[in-house]
């Protein structure tokens, strides 16, 4: 495949003003995740270029635009996508974004990770994850055995109380060898 070629095969650098955001893109962006997106890109610089047609009409990177654009960024790498159909551009707005949703997480590995970078006193905030997803992570139930006052004398059972639905009469069905 050495010689493959691809329809974005070349990183150009693009006015942050002349691209076009796709109208009908479906993927939405709160303000707090392009404020994710951004912190991001302070922390690490621009990583991934925007994916575009020719004309600067973009096809994928609409949130790495609008932090770039809450950063103040004037221009940033692109790639233009060469040879695809109308459809094929309409298609792959839906698809870079819901290819990467279908991906799950190595929990153990991922709390493993997380843990160092925390130790190391990384803002682990800047990994996108938010508390609640930490807690659920870190946070594991205690299997610890309970004391006989956690889980009352095992030995000894409560009443099992019935009614009659005719005459109210209430009698205790282990007395009786019911219950």
């Amino acid at each position: 495949m050495a010689d493959q070629k691809w329809p974005a095969d070349k990183v150009e650098r693009r006015k942050v003003a002349d691209l076009i955001p796709y109208a009908r893109n479906s993927r939405t962006h709160s303000a707090e995740q392009v404020s994710q997106i951004a912190a991001s890109i302070k922390e690490w610089g621009w990583t991934v270029p925007v994916l575009i047609e020719a004309d600067g009409g973009l096809i994928a990177g609409h949130g790495r635009i609008l932090a770039a654009q809450k950063l103040g960024i004037k221009d940033v790498p692109c790639m233009v996508a060469d040879g695809w159909t109308d459809a094929q551009k309409k298609a792959y707005v839906i698809a870079d974004n819901k290819l990467a949703l279908n991906a799950g997480w190595d929990d153990a590995m991922l709390k493993v990770e997380l843990g160092e970078l925390d130790a190391l006193d990384f803002d682990l905030s800047l990994t996108g994850f938010d508390v609640d997803e930490m807690a659920r992570l870190f946070d594991e139930p205690d299997f610890a055995p309970g004391t006989e006052d956690d889980q009352g004398k095992l030995d000894e059972l409560a009443p099992k109380m019935v009614t009659c639905p005719h005459c109210a009469a209430e009698w205790d069905l282990r007395e009786h060898g019911q219950g």
